[in-house]
């Protein structure tokens, strides 16, 4: 009786706290994912919205052109080199889904080389009747011949895990294959793995994400593989991964706290250690016996301070010993950052930003000192992308393009080499009258935030012309000025100007750069962002009238506050796969795993920041807004659908115009194959077109 008196207590409660949060959030039942009433709804938004959208004259045109963009054979075929073998992953209008492919490094030089199927995607979807998207593949060293390829049903983050043999070009029915499950999987050697996933009830932290690693033997069940270590619930989550030099393979676990500091671990005989780093700082990789340390904030250790934002370099057996001797490879300055670093077999090559233009730095030690030289000096004022640089070679290749100039792929036998160009993009879309220009604006703190503009020569306030601003703003991801094809064609062309923006939140000056836009200072992204619009007004570029915004994901969140806030300085906001409801986001899918970017609003001093900025509490009936268009993905399984749903539902509630479609797979990249990118790209840029012109 005690037990049923307790049960029936425990109901009444539960549906008096979900009315209550009903009530507070009419909305709310938006957030069941795959409930057969909220899709209903969902194909009923769509359908209205596709109708408007695609009743743009010039809608079938973009459509076709992205689409002819995307699958066109003339586009680089970027690899990754493994042994001897070029593999690339390549979709087209024959294999939309996508085949996994290799070929050799001759061929390769070839205008048409030939290619080697290995996996068809399209084939195996039909096989097993799955919607299979290809998340990638990870080659055993040094043998080459095995690979752990991850699959994920509609472009989820899930994914299935299963062992392929490269020879026999076939899987492994008894492999090292895991179920779907937001899952990590690291070969140490042929016959054993590292493994994080789903282990069952308990097993994962609050985030969604695994909390325990172990080893994992051919052969063994799950069950009985090797418990190496178990974080807490509370954490985001524990990874493991393995550093390689010529010699040996190190086996370590990153538990990750919160989303920017944690702890490692390295495999020490039959123990794990835990490594003596500061929590933010980042592994980037090995050089001899020397661990690549990239420091988020500034480390006093052995009687000096090394900088924040610099790479250093501890010997191994001096860390595990706990006295490490750390010395400075490169410290940037404040106008540069860090944006990537590769290992050769003789050089560590450190890609940086300065005042975001790439610049390539090759360094060497020489009697226990670092060296560098500048390498690639004729790729300038453009972004470089280092690729296939290996412990084992010297070779690698980079690749080069600008905002105007489309990508070249280069291989260099060594770091001083000069650059042979293996292949190279046509342009995609007419640049005669168009230029580049990198301009500053001045923040409402008066920070100088620069953004790059592309269109015509010269601004002319007595013609504005359609612009459209695209920023992020998070997580230290920088924003470079890379060559985009669909924004030329479907945008340029067409009259607009496009504009870049590299607000605060980002990395492009660094992990001060990110830092100083964190929780309750993350106003000042969205205040950078609304000054790059207000000074492309104010220079003549564009008026409110012609100006539009667009971003997806935390770029999603920023324009939607964008517009909630400053309704009068847009007329189109494209606003992708966004996170907009920061009352809830903590508790949906893997919302919580942000805490670190964007605080817990269950916490009073957070949430009285957010009642403020968070989109979703900030529609105002009173207000008029422009017609915004919200996109997702039924199947992003990072951010979830819900919030862009339920602004939707809000402002129609409210008696505000909004267009709203949702991809049913796709992922958070809210598209499952180029068919898919093409349709969701037509539908933004007519979009835009219907509303600036």
């Amino acid at each position: 009786m005690y037990t049923q008196s307790l049960s029936a207590g425990v109901f009444v409660l539960v549906c008096t706290l979900s009315a209550k949060m009903m009530a507070e959030d009419p909305h709310q039942w938006l957030e069941e994912v795959e409930n057969d009433k909220v899709l209903a709804w969902v194909r009923q938004q769509n359908a209205a919205s596709k109708k408007v959208i695609e009743a743009h004259p010039d809608f079938t045109c973009i459509e076709e052109s992205i689409l002819e963009i995307l699958q066109s054979d003339d586009r680089i075929p970027y690899f990754r080199k493994r042994g001897e073998w070029l593999y690339n992953f390549w979709q087209d209008a024959t294999h939309t889904r996508g085949i996994w492919r290799r070929t050799t490094l001759e061929e390769y030089k070839k205008e048409k080389p030939l290619w080697e199927s290995v996996l068809d995607v399209d084939k195996l979807s039909k096989i097993e009747n799955e919607n299979w998207v290809f998340k990638g593949a990870d080659v055993l060293e040094p043998d080459f011949d095995r690979a752990i390829i991850r699959l994920s049903r509609g472009g989820k983050d899930a994914s299935v895990y299963r062992e392929f043999d490269l020879r026999k070009k076939r899987f492994l029915d008894r492999g090292f294959n895991l179920p779907e499950a937001k899952s990590d999987l690291a070969w140490i050697n042929r016959n054993t793995t590292l493994v994080a996933t789903d282990f069952g009830k308990g097993t994962l932290s609050s985030s969604g994400y695994p909390r325990i690693v172990k080893l994992w033997k051919r052969g063994q069940s799950l069950d009985n593989a090797k418990m190496l270590f178990e974080g807490e619930s509370k954490d985001v989550g524990s990874w493991p991964f393995t550093l390689r030099n010529i010699e040996n393979t190190y086996v370590l676990v990153r538990r990750s706290k919160t989303f920017y500091k944690g702890e490692y671990h390295l495999l020490v005989g039959k123990d794990l250690q835990k490594l003596n780093l500061p929590d933010d700082s980042r592994i980037a990789d090995i050089f001899d016996n020397l661990l690549l340390v990239q420091l988020k904030s500034d480390w006093t250790v052995a009687g000096k301070t090394l900088s924040q934002g610099a790479l250093i370099s501890l010997p191994l057996d001096e860390l595990v010993n706990g006295k490490p001797r750390p010395r400075i490879v490169y410290a940037p300055d404040a106008n540069s950052t860090i944006s990537s670093v590769d290992v050769t077999s003789d050089a560590v090559l450190i890609n940086t930003l300065n005042n975001v233009t790439s610049k390539l730095l090759c360094f060497k030690l020489d009697n226990d000192r670092w060296s560098s030289e500048p390498i690639a000096k004729s790729l300038q004022k453009g972004v470089l992308y280092v690729s296939n640089a290996s412990h084992e070679r010297q070779d690698f290749t980079i690749s080069f393009q600008n905002m105007l100039t489309p990508d070249s792929l280069f291989y260099l036998t060594q770091a001083k080499a000069k650059p042979s160009q293996l292949k190279n993009a046509p342009a995609r879309f007419d640049t005669s009258s168009l230029v580049t220009s990198q301009q500053w604006a001045k923040s409402k703190d008066g920070t100088k935030i620069p953004y790059f503009v592309v269109g015509p020569e010269k601004a002319n306030s007595a013609n504005p012309r359609p612009t459209l601003l695209y920023a992020y703003g998070g997580f230290e991801i920088s924003m470079r000025p890379w060559y985009n094809a669909t924004v030329g064609k479907s945008w340029l062309e067409r009259g607009g100007t496009y504009v870049l923006a590299n607000i605060r939140g980002g990395g492009e000056f660094g992990p001060t750069w990110h830092q100083s836009a964190l929780k309750t200072n993350r106003n000042k992204a969205y205040e950078d962002f609304i000054a790059v619009a207000e000074d492309l007004v104010n220079r003549g570029f564009t008026k409110p009238r012609h100006l539009g915004i667009k971003g997806g994901s935390n770029g999603g969140l920023l324009t939607g506050v964008a517009f909630t806030h400053r309704p009068d300085l847009f007329n189109a906001v494209v606003c992708q796969v966004p996170l907009l409801d920061m009352k809830r986001y903590t508790k949906l899918l893997a919302g919580h795993s942000w805490i670190a970017e964007y605080g817990d609003p269950d916490q009073p001093e957070i949430w009285k920041f957010w009642k403020n900025w968070s989109p979703y509490h900030n529609v105002i009936k009173a207000k008029k807004y422009p017609t915004v268009l919200f996109t997702t993905s039924t199947k992003d399984d990072r951010v979830h659908p819900g919030h862009a749903r339920k602004m939707v539902a809000r402002m129609k509630a409210q008696g505000h115009p909004v267009l709203y479609y949702e991809n049913i797979e796709g992922g958070h990249a809210g598209a499952a194959n180029l068919k898919q990118r093409a349709y969701g790209n037509a539908l933004a840029y007519s979009y835009l077109l219907q509303q600036l012109k």
